[in-house]
């Protein structure tokens, strides 16, 4: 008999080798029918494999993150095996699961698959899914491996397993397809039911220019069609609230080929929503203590050298800019941090004078390749809302949460109120990637998952994704959408005082170092607004949007009374303008619509002779006759609503 561990903790036990659907089937059939993949003792597993010896087993339905992995790269195996019946020459290389479906990799020599072949590979496709062939891993010899792709020409897959060690290499088979697999499927292929070619673009082989460029194919798959028919509207409604559509027609920003790739030109009323957003987190820095600071554009190149943001990031910088004195170098600024660190080493400090809480809007600027740009959510050039604590240990916690309800209130006050947040630790199998010694990391971890848990996050633990100096807290923000986007960070970092020789004076008259927090809880100012755009369709939060009235005179000759509704209500610090075209005031409405205006007031003989105001409310239409009063006391209810003293 065998004892499995279930993630509830639960022990049971089993013959030997017993099956994960053996174990999901003792906790109930439905269960059973569900499960698609399982890891056991944190290896993928088939929810076949045999278990032979004690452990811990996790089961996955399609519903887990685990699960869909399982489904997508069965998925991949499926569409080589549905272009290969087009296309039997084809040399197949690799097929990953995905962020959302799998692709699979293909040298098709001279052929060519485009838009037009699409319905009839993902007919194939279905075609076999329906054998319901079940997935088999086998081993291989590391010389029958070798021979079995040197038989079918296939240099790609040769060279994949040259690079493994002999008893390490594993076939998965189903219907008549074989591929080189280390595993992970699910039982079979019946149980994808639905499924669409997204799109085909060139790749090179090991992401390599130098090598040859292969044709990727994306696609993605699904248990049910119901589910992929509500990815397809998903993804229509996504390019409806493309930042990059929506930042064009709001006139908020625009690119320049002459100024050049990932460099944002922001148009007035986008600069004026990004002034909204500073001042808004100033005002809130400022009652917890915060004190701005500038640096510059440029430093040193010994500066990133010292903080170890050259060594780990300056193949990703822009080249050294060089001046006529001799070995002279500096470097745009790629992080705000090196600098602060020198402006507290600036002068001494006592434990008394701690925490110093610097903040800073500053603009970095990283290259970025010209393929991996994407609006304003990848670019060259962005703006961090950039702030660094350096208190004492003790102080760390208290800190620490301060931070956390500072980046909680940011949330509430633009409507993203679906997020999770992720303690980002160290990759353990990987310590060379860190700086530091392992005692301040466990420390520094420790800290942040103890503050997390005392302040009720709803939080998970990521290995590998800490920063080179530090672990971090991360708030991973679902959209509108149900989209997933990292917005705000707050990080503990004992490292960068350390390199920069950081210290205080403590109550025993002996210098001690500063622990430093890094904090930005927009992220960049480019990629927050980019999300908001997408969260809101647009509809900015009343408090933040570009415009929140438009007035709308039926003719000109009520121009006079619009331009006093404008300036009562601009008296009111309401953020207000005229359409005074020669359009009829259909097209006007039509247009306040498109621009997502919230509010409407329509002016003519009637309002004129009361002082009063007809009132629409964008989305919802007429909502009545108010004075001029009333409409500023409503505009002011509305921003209460969300904008609330931090």
């Amino acid at each position: 008999m065998i004892k499995i561990t279930l993630p509830d903790g639960n022990v049971k036990e089993f013959e030997s080798n017993s099956t994960p659907i053996d174990v999901a089937k003792s906790i109930s059939e439905g269960l059973a029918r569900n499960i698609i993949s399982a890891s056991f003792n944190g290896q993928t597993i088939e929810t076949t494999t045999p278990l032979t010896t004690d452990g811990s087993l996790v089961l996955y339905t399609f519903n887990d993150k685990e699960g869909k992995k399982a489904f997508w790269h069965s998925s991949a195996h499926v569409l080589a095996q549905a272009i290969l019946e087009f296309y039997p020459n084809a040399k197949l290389t690799i097929g990953p699961a995905i962020e959302n479906g799998f692709y699979y990799d293909l040298d098709l020599g001279d052929d060519i698959i485009s838009e037009k072949d699409f319905p009839e590979i993902e007919k194939k496709f279905l075609e076999l899914a329906r054998e319901k062939a079940e997935f088999k891993i086998r081993e291989v010899s590391k010389v029958d491996a070798l021979n079995y792709y040197k038989e079918r020409n296939n240099q790609y897959k040769v060279e994949l397993i040259e690079g493994l060690e002999d008893g390490d290499i594993t076939f998965c088979d189903h219907s008549n397809f074989t591929d080189l697999c280390r595993g992970g499927h699910i039982p079979n292929t019946g149980l994808i039911k639905a499924v669409k070619i997204m799109n085909v673009a060139g790749a090179y082989w090991r992401g390599d220019e130098k090598n040859n460029q292969l044709t990727r194919v994306y696609g993605i798959s699904f248990p049910k069609q119901k589910e992929l028919t509500e990815y397809l509207d998903l993804l229509e409604e996504a390019k409806k609230r493309d930042h990059r559509r929506l930042g064009k027609e709001l006139e908020l920003f625009t690119f320049s080929q002459k100024v050049g790739q990932g460099l944002p030109l922001w148009l007035p009323k986008g600069a004026a929503l990004r002034n909204r957003l500073e001042d808004f987190l100033k005002k809130a820095q400022k009652k917890a203590g915060y004190e701005m600071v500038m640096t510059p554009h440029i430093g040193q190149k010994e500066l990133y050298v010292t903080s170890g943001h050259y060594a780990k990031y300056g193949e990703d910088s822009f080249q050294p800019i060089t001046t006529p004195k001799q070995d002279e170098e500096f470097l745009l600024k790629p992080m705000n941090c090196p600098h602060h660190c020198e402006i507290y080493g600036h002068k001494p400090y006592s434990y008394k004078d701690l925490p110093k809480r610097f903040a800073e809007f500053g603009t970095v600027y990283r290259y970025e390749q010209s393929g991996e740009l994407h609006g304003l959510t990848r670019v060259r050039g962005f703006t961090q809302d950039d702030a660094h604590i350096f208190c004492t240990p003790e102080q760390l916690d208290s800190e620490f949460k301060n931070v956390i309800d500072l980046v909680l209130y940011v949330f509430g006050s633009l409507g993203f109120e679906n997020f999770t947040a992720q303690v980002s630790i160290r990759d353990m199998q990987n310590l060379d990637k860190y700086i530091g010694d392992a005692e301040t990391w466990e420390i520094a971890e420790n800290a942040i998952i103890s503050a997390a848990k005392d302040k009720g996050l709803n939080f998970v633990i990521e290995e590998g994704e800490a920063a080179f100096y530090g672990p971090k807290l991360d708030f991973m923000v679902k959209d509108a959408l149900g989209r997933s986007w990292q917005l705000g960070t707050i990080q503990v970092d004992y490292n960068l005082p350390k390199r920069f020789d950081l210290t205080y004076k403590g109550p025993d008259n002996q210098l001690h170092r500063p622990v430093m927090i890094h904090r930005a809880p927009f992220g960049s100012m480019e990629r927050f607004i980019a999300v908001l755009l997408e969260h809101t369709g647009g509809n900015f939060p009343l408090w933040l949007t570009p415009d929140q009235v438009i007035i709308l005179p039926i003719s000109e000759k009520y121009q006079n009374y619009a331009e006093k509704v404008l300036h009562l209500l601009e008296n009111s610090e309401i953020r207000a303008l005229i359409d005074d075209r020669n359009e009829k005031t259909g097209r006007k409405i039509r247009d306040a619509e498109v621009s997502k205006i919230p509010f409407m007031v329509i002016v003519g003989e009637k309002e004129q002779e009361d002082g009063t105001v007809s009132v629409r409310k964008h989305g919802e239409g007429d909502i009545g006759t108010l004075s001029i009063e009333e409409f500023a006391s409503l505009i002011q209810k509305e921003v209460n609503k969300t904008l609330v003293s931090f």
